[in-house]
């Protein structure tokens, strides 16, 4: 049986990671994730030493911290391409990366990660610009989605969808969903006069002002 003495590294080796995975979040966050590995661990109030134990590459750190979202977003990407009905695939796929994106804070970092660039995701990447390209083109074929859509019109949609601002994480999904429709039926290739999702409660915003 291990003693008390045995114990307490291992409780302060996973408190330290813990500690770096946070001050690392934050810190791609704000900075992009080339920020650079001391700052990160002035930030933890960890010596670099310490961090490079943990984490011996920038790679292998931003992996631990995006891994897990970057794979509920090609999840979802994946589930709309597996849809029989292109169009239907197309549209919720753009509606969950809206929704994705106001309620998770990380979501530009793993947007950027999969669909604009950066060799550290560059596998997944790839693999995600090709399954969405292949769900695009189906949906065109099938005469839903309007032929001059380009990949570059989801970034659009991710730019439009982060200035949304709202009290509670409530309203924001609501936001986005409105909007996400909206978008929506500028893609589609014949008009779409169903009724758009409820009018969400927004606060003043300073162009309304």
């Amino acid at each position: 049986m291990p003693n008390e003495s045995s114990r307490k590294p291992r409780s302060d080796a996973l408190h330290n990671r813990r500690r770096i995975l946070d001050s690392a979040q934050a810190a791609f966050l704000e900075s992009g994730i080339e920020v650079s590995m001391t700052r990160i661990a002035r930030r933890a109030g960890i010596g670099i030493a310490t961090l490079y134990r943990h984490f011996p590459d920038r790679e292998s750190l931003v992996n631990e911290v995006f891994r897990g979202k970057l794979d509920t977003c090609l999840a979802r990407l994946y589930e709309a391409a597996a849809d029989p009905d292109p169009w239907r695939g197309f549209r919720a796929f753009i509606e969950d990366l809206c929704v994705m994106q106001v309620t998770d804070r990380g979501f530009n970092e793993v947007f950027r990660a999969a669909f604009v660039g950066g060799v550290i995701f560059d596998e997944q990447r790839i693999q995600a610009e090709n399954t969405f390209a292949e769900l695009a083109r189906r949906a065109k074929a099938a005469g839903r989605l309007r032929a001059d859509f380009v990949r570059d019109d989801l970034t659009l949609v991710i730019m439009a969808n982060s200035g949304i601002s709202a009290d509670t994480e409530e309203d924001a999904v609501a936001a986005s969903r409105r909007l996400a429709a909206y978008l929506i039926r500028a893609f589609e290739a014949a008009p779409d006069h169903r009724a758009l999702p409820p009018v969400p409660r927004l606060g003043p915003h300073p162009v309304l002002r």
